[in-house]
């Protein structure tokens, strides 16, 4: 250990293996500056910062388990679900600053021959999380909504599944939409059956509906002469990942007005 606050053990490391730790540096600056374009935050990601610490320290101990370690921080860091977050906030630039900064100042410590490896390891790994943050702060962009489905949906190639992921209940105004899947649905448009319309989905209360979460009702205003409904919709509710293919629910009924003359064969 006395070894390590002198700069003697830094000889042990080779060009390769510091060419390798570069990449992985860059690569993860890279990964964080994308994933800030998409409104996402490093979370579970901050451990690469450790890891490369780690791996850098092992040609300078005699620890062989730095380097499962080191591994281990980076695996963390690239595919635990975690990785990264929305950012629901814009994140502030004072504490990477500060990062940054102070990876700075024990490397001019260390210039004037203050330290050796370990203080070099903590400025690599402060400079490096400062970057981070920078990058992350920068390149933020604030993450949209994902937008409705709208009239594309009406002319496009849509499905029905084989089971309903809603039903519908005559009342007296009209038709009790529920959402009767394990999941929320994004609705696109609705409209009754042998009419060529394309209507907004609302609730009990007239507001607009974009989403319909499970066991969730909508109001569908038809008249007595309505003889079903179509609705157009995607399951999922809009958030990361590849969109669902639109679907479209299919209900028809005889019309409460021509009860009395309906004829059963």
């Amino acid at each position: 250990m006395d070894g390590w606050l002198d700069l003697a053990p830094i000889s042990r490391l080779t060009l390769p293996f510091a060419l390798a730790l570069g990449l992985i540096a860059f690569y993860w600056l890279w990964r964080v500056a994308g994933e800030a374009r998409r409104g996402w935050r490093p979370a579970a990601a901050w451990w690469a910062v450790p890891g490369l610490g780690l791996l850098w320290l092992t040609p300078l101990s005699d620890v062989p388990a730095l380097f499962g370690l080191g591994a281990a921080g980076l695996l963390f860091a690239e595919f635990w679900p975690g990785a990264f977050r929305p950012a629901r906030t814009r994140p502030g630039p004072a504490w990477p600053l500060v990062s940054l900064l102070c990876g700075l100042a024990v490397f001019a410590l260390v210039a004037a021959g203050g330290g050796g490896a370990i203080p070099v390891t903590v400025g690599l790994a402060a400079v490096l999380a400062g970057l981070g943050g920078l990058l992350a702060v920068g390149l933020h962009r604030e993450k949209r909504p994902a937008r409705s489905p709208g009239l594309e949906v009406r002319f496009a190639r849509v499905r029905q599944p084989e089971w309903p992921d809603l039903s519908v209940t005559l009342t007296e105004e009209g038709a009790r939409l529920v959402n009767v899947s394990g999941g929320p649905v994004q609705l696109a448009g609705w409209s009754p059956s042998g009419v060529n319309a394309w209507l907004r989905v609302r609730d009990e209360g007239g507001a607009p509906l974009n989403v319909l979460g499970s066991g969730q009702s909508a109001f569908l205003p038809l008249n007595g002469r309505a003889g079903g409904v179509r609705v157009w919709y995607v399951p999922g509710g809009g958030g990361r990942g590849r969109p669902s293919e639109p679907r479209l629910f299919r209900a028809d009924w005889t019309p409460p007005a021509y009860a009395e003359s309906r004829v059963l064969n």
